[in-house]
């Protein structure tokens, strides 16, 4: 399948800060050991990355509007289209060496995501997906697995926010009864790259509580054009803006809902 303009645009602007973020992570290990520490440098290589893509996008697409991790939203004057921009998924990961973090882009039309991209540079993995032609890791179709028997499952997930006692036991509680169901939980730390795991059949499903909608627009329609499914648990009627989404494969998805709703 032969990316649109808007999907080429992006992946031009992906690579770009790729290459960027490739060098500062390259540069993180011996930070480790300097007197001022690597999170100054890892936030200036999220922040350097996310200006690349804004000056490459915006190039290309001056009308268009933004919304951004790091700067915040900044309106276009076409009134209609917007870029979601996470430069870096997986900070924590990236600042600690752990070499799993990622690139989302996803360009949002009247409200609904049309164009998704998730580059995950050190793995030279890229997910793609467009409304209504499929996703795709490079030139490979992109399917949810299959599999039906909760007790064979992989299930990823977590809280991104830190929260009070109470909603600290809740997850714990939750993610006690996924150990005990399922053949196993994941916390991996990059909730983009989660969601087009879901999309590669490597999990059945993922949910995280304390999400941004920079974190997961991209891996929302990779997941749907994978023949996925994605909602909010909080009740939200789109997950972008979800405060806490659920994506699954089809056969599983009511099975891992209640699930987690049985654990609160």
């Amino acid at each position: 399948m032969q990316p649109s303009a808007n999907l080429n645009v992006m992946l031009k602007a992906a690579e770009k800060a790729a290459r960027s973020l490739l060098r500062d992570f390259g540069e993180v290990e011996q930070l480790q050991v300097s007197r001022k520490g690597p999170a100054d440098f890892v936030s200036a290589a999220d922040k350097r990355a996310e200006k690349i893509i804004y000056e490459e996008l915006s190039k290309a697409r001056s009308s268009f509007g933004f919304l951004m991790e790091e700067s915040g939203e900044l309106k276009g004057t076409d009134g209609e289209h917007r870029f979601i921009i996470d430069p870096l998924d997986g900070t924590n990961n990236f600042l600690h060496g752990i070499p799993h973090w990622c690139i989302s882009i996803a360009l949002e039309r009247k409200g609904e995501i049309i164009s998704a991209l998730v580059m995950d540079p050190v793995r030279q993995e890229t997910f793609t997906a467009e409304k209504g032609t499929g996703a795709f890791m490079d030139q490979k179709r992109l399917r949810v697995s299959s599999r039906a028997d909760l007790s064979t499952a992989l299930i990823a997930g977590g809280d991104a926010a830190r929260r009070t006692v109470d909603d600290q036991k809740e997850l714990l509680n939750k993610i006690s009864r996924i150990i005990a169901q399922t053949s196993g939980f994941r916390r991996m730390g990059a909730a983009a790259l989660d969601l087009c795991y879901v999309a590669a059949g490597r999990y059945e499903g993922f949910w995280e509580g304390g999400i941004k909608p920079w974190d997961i627009a991209a891996g929302c329609l990779i997941v749907r054009e994978a023949g996925g499914k994605i909602i909010s648990l909080a009740g939200d009627a789109n997950p972008v803006y979800s405060d806490m989404p659920l994506a699954t494969n089809l056969v599983l998805h009511d099975t891992i809902k209640n699930l987690l709703a049985d654990s609160q």
